[in-house]
C-alpha cells in the first residue's frame, strides 16, 4: 500500500558516500560513478517510509529530499 511521501536525491549535492543504498536499497539505487539516484519518484510505500527517514538522516551531504505528499 503507498504511503504518502515521496523520495529523492538532490544529485547536485550528493558525494556517492552509498549510505542510501545501503540503507534502503529498495528506494536508492547507483548510477556508473557511484551517486545515488531514487528508484521511482512514486509514493513510497508504507513499509519503507521508517527506511527513507533513516536513509535520510544517514546523508552526510544531506542530498535525500522527502516530501510529505499531504502537503501539496
Amino acid at each position: 500500500m503507498n504511503g504518502r511521501i515521496t523520495v529523492r536525491v538532490a544529485s547536485e549535492k550528493c558525494q556517492g558516500h552509498a549510505r542510501c543504498h545501503a540503507l534502503a536499497p529498495e528506494l536508492f539505487e547507483l548510477d556508473e560513478f557511484g551517486n545515488a539516484r531514487e528508484t521511482s519518484r512514486t509514493l513510497v510505500p508504507r513499509e519503507l517510509e521508517d527506511k527513507a527517514f533513516t536513509a535520510q538522516s544517514n546523508c552526510p551531504e544531506g542530498a535525500i529530499v522527502i516530501e510529505d505528499s499531504a502537503e501539496s
